[in-house]
């Protein structure tokens, strides 16, 4: 693996300037997205349903949340981002030309997502636990979970984005694809309440879900055990995803 690290932070360099020039445009559909639903769907729907899971429901949005934020910021930078860049702006092509290498670009790329996540779901911490919705000092657990969650989703991103032809179908990807984990991995209803047996064993294989139920975790202020589990499949899901996405960075860019 010809991975130089000086060369994939230049990588990271490159898209931190330019997302100075344009952060406040940035910032505001995938941050305000999980306050919107927090605010209607925690005010709305809370005023019919007073507790979830033994907490309140407002409360009880706000972990998995968190995670979703965190999910937007890293898949919006490793799906129509990197496409612009390969197949438009044609940007790694000057960068082949530098010392650069085509595992530079990924681990640059990747460690660009998982800032983004950082950086959507640590203001939407900030956000919650100004509004007492964080007990302190449990959930400051969730920070350390920020990175690994944004280092999932992208990986399942670029994994997704260097083998597609055309863009449109990233509609499937969000669509088809975010749009579900956002639904059913435990953000919005406890799934082992409502699913059986056999479908929770289904549900385990859904990305989000692991993140969400570590934040859970961490937001009890009695402290609950975090299952080992759900790290193991972050991070095994990670590094299976990335050496598959290597792969596809490195056909696309030397071909």
């Amino acid at each position: 693996m010809s991975l130089s690290i000086p060369h994939a932070l230049s990588v990271w360099r490159r898209n931190a300037a330019m997302y100075r020039r344009t952060w406040r445009l940035n910032i505001l559909p995938n941050f305000f997205e999980p306050v919107l639903y927090l605010v209607s769907i925690g005010i709305g729907v809370g005023a019919y349903v007073s507790e979830m899971d033994g907490t309140p429901y407002i409360a009880f949005l706000a972990p998995g949340l968190v995670c979703v934020a965190a999910m937007n910021g890293a898949s919006f930078e490793v799906t129509y981002n990197i496409y612009v860049r390969l197949v438009f702006e044609k940007a790694y092509d000057a960068m082949l030309t530098t010392p650069i290498e085509p595992d530079d670009v990924l681990a640059g790329e990747v460690i660009w997502a998982v800032t983004r996540a950082c950086i959507y779901g640590g203001c939407f911490f900030v956000v919650i636990a100004l509004a007492g919705l964080a007990p302190l000092p449990s959930s400051l657990l969730i920070l350390p979970l920020l990175p690994l969650a944004g280092l999932l989703f992208a990986a399942i991103g670029v994994a997704f984005t260097v083998y597609i032809k055309t863009i449109d179908l990233f509609s499937f990807y969000f669509t088809l694809f975010l749009t579900p984990l956002f639904l059913f991995s435990d953000v919005f209803f406890p799934l082992k309440e409502r699913l059986s047996g056999g479908w929770l064993w289904v549900a385990e294989v859904l990305p989000l879900l692991h993140p969400v139920r570590v934040a859970r975790a961490a937001f009890r202020a009695e402290g609950a055990p975090i299952h080992v589990w759900d790290l193991f499949y972050i991070l095994g899901a990670s590094f299976l995803l990335l050496a598959w996405a290597r792969r596809g960075v490195r056909r696309r860019l030397t071909n």
